[in-house]
């Protein structure tokens, strides 16, 4: 290994530590609401699994970050294989974006069933998942995410070997940053939807980027995403909290509006996934 690859497969590490600091934020985010003390829940053919799987893999909020590392893994190698047709395919990264978009409607819509929940009405009939349905999105959102990070990967270098190793401790680094962003949602609640608020800029720059051509430097989205998650804990704690909740209502209700519509189309073609799961004895 000779230094300019050692030198490369450090930049790369460097790169993904800062594209991963809003990655982790969302994937800490998505596992938070799983619980901490309950193992994964299985089919009844699959349940001899039950025992292994806690050893192994943890509870069901642990084990989700652990199963998505390997995916995270699978994904990036595949956006690194295909890395020149995502180049000069568009459209691909426009549907990456989109569904990170998606991402944070559903975590709006979320707050919107939530908070009818508090004011006791009743709740409205539609899909549920759990702890599967979770990792299927943490491996999408991967996906997503991987196209944007692996381009600026291959900028740095077209050796696949030297990026593959740079791209695969950054994935280490981003896992362990998403367990303590897991933490800091426990010490600070508001920071979950803080982090979906960073999914929904994300998605919006890459949009902006395939629409329009709006090119967003690496550190300028880092100065964007760390100022979003300051700004929500300064919201949250301070008098400034009632004004923000007020004037975020119609993104709500909009996201819950949009979040109907497509869970309604879309749960017979993912209900193996999307399968409430029963407290287990």
């Amino acid at each position: 290994m000779d230094i300019a690859a050692v030198t490369i497969i450090i930049q790369l590490i460097f790169l993904e530590g800062i594209l991963s600091i809003d990655n982790a934020a969302v994937l800490g985010a998505m596992v938070a609401h799983l619980p901490n003390d309950r193992p994964i829940t299985w089919t009844p053919v699959l349940r001899f699994l039950t025992a292994w799987s806690q050893r192994v893999l943890g509870y069901q909020r642990e084990a989700a970050l652990k199963v998505g590392l390997l995916g995270a893994y699978v994904g990036r190698g595949l956006m690194l294989a295909l890395a020149s047709v995502i180049i000069h395919v568009p459209w691909l990264r426009a549907i990456g974006a989109a569904y990170l978009v998606y991402l944070a409607f559903h975590h709006f819509a979320e707050l919107y069933h939530a908070h009818r929940a508090e004011a006791g009405h009743d709740p409205i009939p539609r899909a549920r998942g759990g702890f599967w349905s979770t990792v299927l999105a943490i491996e999408l959102a991967d996906l997503a995410f991987s196209i944007d990070n692996v381009i600026a990967a291959v900028a740095l270098s077209d050796a696949f070997w030297v990026v593959m190793t740079g791209v695969a401790i950054g994935i280490l680094v981003m896992r362990f940053a998403a367990t303590i962003f897991t933490r800091m949602i426990a010490w600070e609640p508001a920071l979950q939807t803080g982090a979906f608020l960073l999914l929904l800029a994300i998605g919006a720059e890459l949009l902006a980027e395939e629409m329009w051509h709006v090119h967003i430097e690496e550190m300028t989205q880092f100065v964007i995403s760390a100022s979003i998650l300051i700004l929500t804990v300064v919201v949250a704690r301070t008098p400034l909290r009632v004004p923000v909740a007020l004037a975020a209502r119609p993104l709500i209700w909009l996201s819950a509006m949009i979040q109907l519509r497509i869970e309604a189309t879309t749960a017979a073609m993912t209900g193996s996934f999307r399968r409430k799961e029963q407290p287990t004895e």
